[in-house]
This record gives C-alpha cells, structure tokens and sequence, in this order.
C-alpha cells in the first residue's frame, strides 16, 4: 500500500543516529552533486542519477521523468542499442503522475492492488513490476520539475530510509536538472529556427505549383509532428477554397465555398482557430471523417496571408502526435505560412501562366484550320497539326525554315503578303485562294495577321489557312447530318456505302404530342424557333450516341443507328439515345415551365431489323435514307406510345440484342396495322426516378404477373395483378388501361384468345 510521507519538513540528517551511515548519505550527495556538474547533456545526467539512485537503494531499475510544461506530459529517455529513445505520458497518468501532480512520496508494496499503476505498460515491455518508489524531483525552492520511480526492490522491502535518500539525491541534482533542460530546450529552439530558415528558402524556391503545395504540407506536417495537413487556396473567380494534395489522402483536388466549415471560418475571418478535442467541438464536421474513415482528435488552422495583408488561403494541421497543439505550434505554423506566402504566389502566377500556355497550345492543335507563325526574323517558329496536315508537312521539314524557302514555287505569292502586312501592320484576308503542297492544289481561305506584344512591339506574322476544298466542303454538309467521325469514315469508304446496300440498323422514330395545338398557339416564327431549340437538343443526343440523323419530318425526327456505319453495339446506343432525348426533354421542361411555358411530351418507338440503305431520290435531289419494313415498324411503335400511355417503346428485336441492362416491361403482343405477324414490345422505364414512378421494381412485378395472367385469359387473377401495380403507383396509366382491358374481354368472352392484341391504327 502508498505510503505517504507525513513529515517533509523533517532535516534529512537527523533521520538517523548512526554517524556512519550519515557520512556514507553525505558522500552519495556530494558524489551526485559532482556527477551532475561532470556533465552538459541531460541524457547523460539522467542515465547517471538513474543508475546512482538504483545501486543505493538496492533496485532493480529506476527511471527519472521531468515535466513537459508545453505538452503537460512527463518525459523519460532510455537506450536502445546505440539510439535514445524518449518515453512520453499526460503528468497526472499511473503512479509517476500522481506523485508529480500531488507533490507526495509513495512506496506501493504490491502493484497489484494499488488503483493507480499502469498494468498496460508492462504488457507492452514484458517486463514485471512488483514494487515502487516515487518520489517527486523538487528544487530547493520547491518548484516540482519531474519525478523519479524506483522499481522492484531486489531484497526486502522499501522503506522510509529509501525514501529519503531517493529525495535528497534528487533534490541534489534538481537545479543541475532543470538548468540542462532548459539549456536543451534553447539548443532545441535554436536549431528549429535555423531549420526553420534554412526549409522555407528552400521551399520557396520551388516554383511548381502542385509540387510545392505538396511539399509545404509534408514540412507543415512533420514540422508540428502531425498526422496530415492539407493547404487551401482561394480560388478568387469560383470563390472556392482548393488543394491539389491533401497530405495522407489519394484525392487529386478539393474544392468547397471558402465560407463553409473550419477552413471557410478561418479564411473569413483571418484568425486561427485551434481545435484540441474535434469532436467536443461544434464547429467541427464528422461528416469527412465517416467517409474517409480517418479519426480527427486535435484541429489547428490558421490563414495564409500574403505582403499586403490579403488572405490567400489557409493551412489546416490535424492530429498533434502526443497531444493538442500549443500556442508554440500556432506560432511557428504562422511564421511558416507567411514566409511561404510569397513562393505560394510566384508558383500560382507561374502555374496561371503555364495553363494559359497549354490552354492556348491546345485551342491551336484542337483548330481545324492550320496556323503557323513567322517571328520578325522570317523565320517559321510554329505550326499546328491541322497546318501540317493542310500543307502535307513533318514538322521537322518547316519549323526553322526561311519562309522564302518553305513558301517558294506555287505559293510565292504569299511571300509579297506577309511582307505588306509586316510593312503595314494590318491584317489581310485572301478568299478562296490556290495554294500547292506535294502536287495537290488546294482551295483555301488565308489570313495574314501581325503579331505585336503589349507594347505594340512587332514580334512577327501569324497565317492562318482554312481548307475550303471539295473534301472539306463535302465533310462539313455531312457533319450536319451525322456525328463527324462517321462523315470522317463515309469520306475515307466512298461510294460503297452511298451506293445502297442490306444492313441491320436499329431505327429511331420520334413525334411531339399535341403539336398542332403547339403551333396554332406560337404562330408561324415562334413555332420556327421552337423546333430549332428542341431539334437542337434532340440531335445532339443522337450524335452523342453515334446515330446518324435520317430525316426532319415536321416535328418527327428519324434516325438510324448501325448505318452507315455499324458498332457491335447499335441497340444499346439506340436505347441509351432514346433515354438521353427523355431526359434532355424533361430537363428542357423546367426552363420552360418556369417561364410561363407548357410543358412539352414526346413518344419514341425503336426497330431493329435489315434496311436498305443508300443515296434514293433524282438526279437533282438525293437524300442517304433508310427504307423497309422494319423501319415502318419503328414509325408505328412511335405511335402506339399513345395507345400505351409510354414514352419509349421498343421491339422485342431490339430487345433480344441488347447487351446493357436496363429497366423494361414486355407490354403486350401485337399486330400492328397491315401485318399479320405478331410482335413483342417493351416499355424502357430508365428515364424515370423514384418521385414520377414510385416502387417501380415491385410495381413492374405485378404488372408482369398481369401480363401473364392476362395472355392466359385469367382476367380476375390480371385484373388483380394490375390493381395492386396502380396501388404502388397510381400514375401507371398503362396498368389502369389493362384492367379496363380484362374488364372488356371478360364480357366478351373470346373463345380463340391468344394473347395477341391487334392494332387498327398506325
């Protein structure tokens, strides 16, 4: 059991009567006074009064802690082979930290029953405890610096006399102590400065804007021996805050408001905020952590604030290792960002620039038309793909040339341009003119223009050349009937496949509902207007597809998909199309309705089937079409949209192809009007979302239960079916006209039912 000390006051020397034994104790503190002035470093002295404090009252080990003030932790450091390594724990945990934080002496007999040793620490080093002395490690004013444990008397038991000697060895050595800890903690505080130094010209050397972001927060991270830091950037167009790294984590950029949550405060109000306990913290969102699965326990974030006192961003630091952050940590993170500020701005005005060089490389080699530019030298210093494909030119083979010697022959002529322009200073633009490259004559559109820097200085002339050409022109008519890659594959195939030939496409049908009501009500331009807008989102989904757009025929559009050009997937395009248009539909709706505007609904019916395709029509007017029964099929299943209360309605030739997954009914088996086979055909519900058909899953269920009980003429068991799918959706207009179906046929009674429905409309 802890015995505390009753009597501190008491003179060690007249604790015992014996003038040996006071001589002996007299000697072992002059001995440890004479240590202690032998040594410079605090490690050596610790080993040393450890090791002395042992022998003299016969222990198995001893380990002297002193106080961390800014950490409020108790330190102690031991070897390991030829490395020190420090021991850490909060100044009022186990034993040690109890005698340290009340000022008293303990001798606990038998760990096992005292309520404040730490059995984890011996499961940890294997190594068992059985008894105590802790003393605190007072200086001679009283102030307690730390305290030293001594561990496993070897015979007998501790006493008092123990306790005394330990204190008085320690107060002996206290101000020996607490001098090298604070001579340590100078030589710490020195050599971080100068690391401090010698890291931020070192990082503000980097100019790359992602790699120095990255290495600002590894610095940021070890320097406040944390766990991970992020730096965030204010993006001033967005008003977003940004980080390209987020050190610990694998995403690539973040971005949020830079007024939301703990870095939005800070940049807001350029004040720090530091966070010991996240989670006992109500500005603190656990929302990240759930995600990522990391734990944040201590938070510090402070502003990065530039020369002239803007706010450029911030630094978040998480997780102290070993505790909360100090003030000490706020300070040198503050330092540290304001030193940086400036290489922060340098590297983002270098990166503003180089992606304003790369964006404008890019908008020159994503041109159709060629450019090349001149410097004022006549010398040929650049040219984009579409000038070297124009000019049928290797790079090597024009950049760096003479222009007299590049543009010689055939296009001299353009010599004598360039030279007006460099003369006048003014731009020219030649129309339709001839230019020859690898014996090809070409038709091209050219324009010379001057190249000046913002002083009006002459830097040189820039050309730009248009191919105007027959091929070009043909491409361009094309394009606006099909996606452009086709119209590149249709020019590469020629007439084969204008000629006409079998193929299997699937055919697209779509009609607008109500449209003559629509037009008698916006007359004749607003109707011109509106089918411009709606065509021109209607198409793109199409192109976006690989469809090639057939036909305009009034509101209708016709399209195909697998001619000219044939995918190993058409169907699925065809479908993925028919969902797109839905969609573009709808969101186009909410503009429309927000204007005052009706709402516009539309039907989609899709073939698959062999066509006959090619160039059809007279000498003066040809049209590239498609043309057979499987296309008629298409333009009917549009129409039966209506009958079926769908938007999309597909045929079970299509269905039989797909290889996507997708959400579809089978609605019925029909013949429709002039053919006497049936057909199969589905509903394509991917459109929809949970708000305009609710349970769809199980709705669809119990449809398609109807549709079973309904081909086998059950009509109550369908007409129940159907019910229960409308209870799950009342809005399932297809389910209501089943059950006004089966009502009708139960009276009629067929004796020849088939199942088969029979159209008697297109």
């Amino acid at each position: 059991m802890p015995m505390p000390d009753k009597n501190k006051s008491k003179n060690f020397f007249n604790l015992s009567g014996n003038e040996n034994e006071q001589l002996r104790q007299m000697t072992t503190l002059l001995n440890v006074s004479r240590q202690m002035a032998g040594f410079e470093l605090l490690d050596n002295m610790l080993k040393v009064l450890v090791e002395m404090a042992a022998t003299e009252v016969g222990a198995d080990r001893a380990t002297l802690f002193l106080n961390d003030e800014a950490t409020g932790e108790l330190y102690s450091r031991v070897a390991r082979g030829n490395l020190q390594q420090e021991i850490r724990i909060l100044n009022n945990s186990g034993i040690v930290g109890n005698v340290f934080t009340n000022n008293t002496r303990v001798i606990v007999h038998d760990t096992k029953n005292d309520k404040h040793f730490d059995r984890t620490v011996d499961k940890q080093t294997g190594y068992q405890t059985k008894s105590v002395l802790c003393v605190p490690v007072r200086t001679v004013g009283g102030e307690v610096i730390g305290a030293i444990q001594i561990l496993n008397k070897l015979k007998g038991r501790f006493t008092k006399k123990d306790l005394d000697i330990i204190e008085a060895m320690s107060t002996q050595a206290a101000l020996a102590l607490k001098n090298a800890q604070q001579i340590e903690g100078m030589k710490r505080s020195h050599d971080k400065e100068m690391e401090f130094i010698d890291l931020v010209s070192e990082v503000t050397s980097e100019i790359n804007l992602t790699v120095l972001i990255k290495r600002v927060m590894s610095e940021a991270t070890r320097l406040l021996r944390a766990e991970r830091s992020t730096l965030f950037l204010n993006d001033k167009k967005t008003e977003e805050l940004w980080s390209e790294v987020g050190e610990g984590l694998n995403s690539s950029e973040i971005r949020f408001p830079n007024n939301i949550g703990i870095a939005g405060m800070v940049f807001s109000t350029a004040a720090s905020i530091n966070i010991p306990y996240a989670y006992a913290d109500m500005r603190f969102n656990p929302a990240f952590d759930k995600q990522t699965g990391f734990f944040t326990r201590s938070i510090l974030c402070v502003p990065v604030i530039n020369k002239s006192g803007e706010v450029i961003g911030v630094t978040q630091v998480l997780n102290k290792i070993g505790g909360p952050f100090t003030a000490e940590d706020e300070s040198r993170l503050k330092a540290f960002t304001s030193q940086i500020s400036i290489g922060l701005e340098n590297a983002k005005l270098f990166n503003d620039v180089q992606n304003m060089k790369n964006y404008n490389e890019s908008m020159l080699e994503s041109m159709s038309n060629g450019v090349v530019t001149i410097n004022e030298n006549g010398k040929i210093i650049t040219c984009n793909s579409a000038g070297l494909n124009i000019m049928r030119v290797e790079l090597p083979n024009i950049i760096g040339c003479e222009m007299e010697e590049f543009f010689c022959g055939k296009n001299e002529w353009l010599i004598e341009k360039i030279k007006r322009v460099e003369e006048t200073q003014k731009s020219e633009i030649f129309m339709d003119a001839e230019m020859a490259f690898s014996d090809t004559v070409l038709s091209v559109n050219l324009t010379v223009l001057p190249l000046v820097d913002t002083e009006k200085n002459a830097l040189g002339t820039m050309i730009l050349i248009e191919d105007i050409s027959v091929e070009k022109r043909m491409k361009s008519t094309m394009s606006r009937y099909m996606d452009p890659g086709i119209a590149e594959q249709l020019m590469q195939d020629g007439d084969d496949i204008l000629g006409g030939v079998n193929a299997l496409a699937t055919v697209l049908f779509s009609d607008i509902r109500g449209f003559t009501t629509i037009t008698e009500k916006l007359g004749a331009q607003g109707t011109v207007a509106f089918l411009n807008e709606y065509f021109t989102l209607m198409v793109e989904c199409i192109s976006r597809e690989g469809g090639m757009l057939d036909k305009f025929i009034g509101d209708a559009i016709m399209a195909a998909f697998g001619i000219p050009v044939l995918h190993d997937d058409d169907e699925d395009r065809a479908v993925r199309a028919a969902i797109g248009m839905i969609n573009a539909l709808l969101e186009w709706n909410k503009g429309r309705i927000s204007k005052g505007q009706p709402a516009i609904d539309m039907g989609i019916g899709l073939n698959t089937d062999i066509v006959v395709s090619g160039n059809i029509g007279s000498p003066k007017r040809m049209d590239y079409t498609v043309i057979g029964d499987g296309v008629n099929l298409a333009a009917r299943l549009e129409s039966a949209c209506k009958q079926y209360s769908a938007r999309i309605i597909i045929s079970a030739n299509t269905v039989k192809k797909l290889k996507g997954t997708y959400r579809i009914r089978n609605i019925d088996d029909v013949v429709v009007k002039g053919k006497t086979e049936p057909v199969g055909i589905y509903e394509v519900l991917d459109y929809h979302t949970d708000a305009t058909f609710p349970n769809l899953m199980e709705a669809v269920n119990y449809f398609n239960e109807g549709r079973k009980n309904y081909s086998s003429g059950k009509w109550d068991k369908a007409t129940e079916n159907f019910k229960r799918a409308l209870q799950l959706n009342p809005g399932d207009r297809l389910s209501g006209t089943y059950v006004e179906r089966c009502a009708l046929l139960k009276k009629d009674a067929p004796k020849d039912w088939d199942g088969i429905w029979k159209m008697t409309s297109k």
